[in-house]
């Protein structure tokens, strides 16, 4: 009964607000609803990630081998995996992935738990040390905010597609203080074909999440960056070759990670998945401890050191096999980029959740850092700042990931406060996206979607044929005929009939041909031939077959070599549905570009 006086009530809002407040004003308010939900979201996560961490690490010895780096972290995968799989019973796993496919195959429809259980599961990964970053399950949490905030006041699709735009641009800004980056990552990252007028309620939510974050947190960026260095610029050929190898890592981490859970997917049982993840996971973070959790305490150390010391040494290797080892730190943090990427998958394989961002700054960090140390040592005469390539190597390691350059720019920007960098930053980061992109089209993101032909792009003719639906450009109104009719009785038929093609089906409702009109009119008017000539020998062969769940693209692709204009469609099981006409896809085609065009 409340529920339907709620609904009701709704409603009335609904005709209300459509007679008092126009569209684009209420498009505004709801981007700033959107911006201060999303940033206490953001809060409360980094809030619960740094209580959790804290009140199980603050008693470790850093200067000998803790063995509950082999405990935490697989408990904290398994507690996750239980929540996820009884109490959710829904896969929140890979989240940005899933709204790329929300924006592409569910008309931006986010379910509502997607609000808070990423937000409760990767608490639990990341504080008890999974190794993967909480802003993938944020930018989820806030994209299906605004999602569910869109549906509920009935706002029409592109709406919605903007207001799930706004969720995770408001995630990004809350959660790194880095309101740019938030607008960045929704048009890089997310790939949404926006137009000037959608900018303002992107930047609303952006700055509202972004400002809650500073009066909450405070205003000091999220690293501490002391440029003690200047930029010198007879550095920048050094610059391009870090964007090349920062390009190369992430080409690794990318390809290696997709190859990981690939392999994990073999195994059906998700006990079998939590072993083996938790195995790796926890072996991983005893021999390097710098994998446990985001690895931010690693990177704030990086970043405001000038050169290798005994103290760094002692800092970056606590708690691990190696302490103390002073002159092998260089060779600690190249094992560590290169175990990273099983450490992050072992998480969310075995159970956790958690997301990329994190793991791809720490990535960038250590990968800048060791670069710039093996220039001074292995080139005579050659002083570089490894505080600066440490940072340089943050926004390489993003863009190559991420395929995102702009987002790695600002992003570390914002993050440190290093915008005296700005020009290297940028020069980092574009080589490293160009790097990867000559092996890898697509971003760790949009690999897995992009190969079942379900990414939405910049593309707009992609875009529009992607977001067309197979079951709305099906006609069913074509009258069928069978094999064993004579040719008076399909005249019958088509005098019957507004269209020129008939499908003939066997007694399963299984199509073996099609008798098309122009074929028979020489003959369909000389009636001393009704029963001499039966269906099965005028019919003839469909050109091409579609299946109700070809994309769009590949339906058009078949219009495309065939020159048909009508093509049948059968269902998974080999059975005649409907036909699809050409003049039909261009019908709905106009229809969804005039949608995406409008203001």
């Amino acid at each position: 009964m409340r529920d339907r006086d709620t609904e009701n009530l709704l409603n009335r809002f609904v005709v209300w607000r459509q007679q008092h407040i126009s569209e684009r004003q209420f498009v505004l308010i709801l981007s700033l609803l959107v911006g201060v939900l999303t940033a206490f979201a953001a809060i409360i996560l980094k809030s619960l990630i740094h209580e959790i961490h804290h009140l199980l690490t603050s008693s470790f010895d850093e200067t000998k081998q803790n063995y509950l780096f082999l405990i935490y972290p697989v408990v904290g995968i398994f507690l996750s995996g239980l929540f996820i799989r009884y109490i959710v019973r829904d896969d929140i796993g890979h989240g940005v992935t899933k709204i790329l496919y929300a924006l592409a195959k569910k008309n931006g429809r986010i379910k509502p738990h997607n609000m808070g259980t990423s937000l409760v599961a990767s608490a639990i990964t990341i504080g008890m040390g999974g190794s993967v970053g909480a802003e993938a399950p944020i930018v989820m949490t806030g994209s299906a905010i605004g999602s569910n905030i869109g549906r509920m006041f009935k706002m029409e699709h592109k709406t919605l597609m903007l207001l799930i735009g706004c969720g995770a641009a408001g995630a990004v800004a809350g959660i790194f203080k880095a309101p740019i980056a938030g607008l960045v990552f929704v048009l890089e990252v997310l790939m949404l074909d926006l137009s000037m007028g959608s900018l303002v309620p992107l930047l609303v939510s952006s700055v509202t999440a972004a400002t809650i974050s500073y009066v909450v947190t405070g205003t000091d960026a999220m690293f501490y960056f002391a440029a003690t260095q200047p930029f010198d610029f007879s550095r920048i050929p050094y610059v391009l070759l870090l964007g090349m190898v920062c390009g190369l890592i992430s080409l690794y981490f990318s390809t290696t990670m997709h190859k990981f859970e690939t392999w994990f997917k073999r195994f059906q049982n998700p006990y079998t998945r939590f072993l083996i993840g938790a195995v790796v996971l926890s072996t991983l973070i005893f021999l390097f401890p710098s994998l446990f959790g985001e690895g931010y305490d690693t990177i704030t150390l990086l970043l405001n050191s000038g050169t290798i010391s005994e103290q760094l040494s002692n800092d970056v290797m606590a708690g691990s096999l190696f302490f103390r080892w002073d002159n092998i730190l260089p060779i600690y943090l190249i094992l560590v980029i290169l175990t990273k990427v099983f450490a992050s998958t072992a998480t969310n394989a075995g159970g956790g959740c958690g997301g990329i961002f994190a793991p791809s700054l720490f990535l960038g960090c250590l990968t800048g850092f060791v670069f710039a140390y093996f220039i001074q040592r292995f080139i005579p005469g050659t002083s570089i700042s490894l505080q600066n390539f440490a940072l340089f190597g943050m926004a390489g390691l993003m863009s190559g990931v991420m395929h995102a350059p702009l987002t790695g720019v600002f992003l570390i920007a914002e993050l440190t406060g290093g915008y005296t960098m700005f020009l290297p930053l940028m020069m980092v980061s574009i080589v490293s996206y160009l790097t990867i992109r000559i092996f890898q089209p697509h971003s760790i993101y949009s690999m897995r979607l992009a190969q079942k032909g379900e990414l939405m792009t910049h593309h707009k003719d992609q875009s529009v044929l992607l977001l067309l639906k197979m079951e709305n450009v099906i006609e069913r109104e074509f009258l069928t005929v069978s094999p064993e009719m004579d040719l008076g009785q399909l005249v019958n038929i088509i005098a019957r009939s507004k269209r020129n093609v008939f499908p003939v089906l066997d007694n399963e409702q299984r199509l073996i041909g099609i008798i098309s009109l122009e074929s028979i009119r020489n003959i369909m008017f000389r009636q001393e031939l009704y029963h001499r000539f039966d269906v099965q020998r005028l019919m003839e062969n469909a050109p091409a077959r579609l299946s109700v769940s070809d994309p769009m693209d590949v339906v058009m692709k078949k219009f495309e070599d065939t020159g048909a204009w009508n093509l049948p469609v059968e269902d998974e099981d080999g059975k005649y549905v409907g036909f699809v006409s050409k003049s039909k896809i261009f019908n709905s085609y106009r229809n969804v570009l005039l949608e995406l065009s409008e203001e």
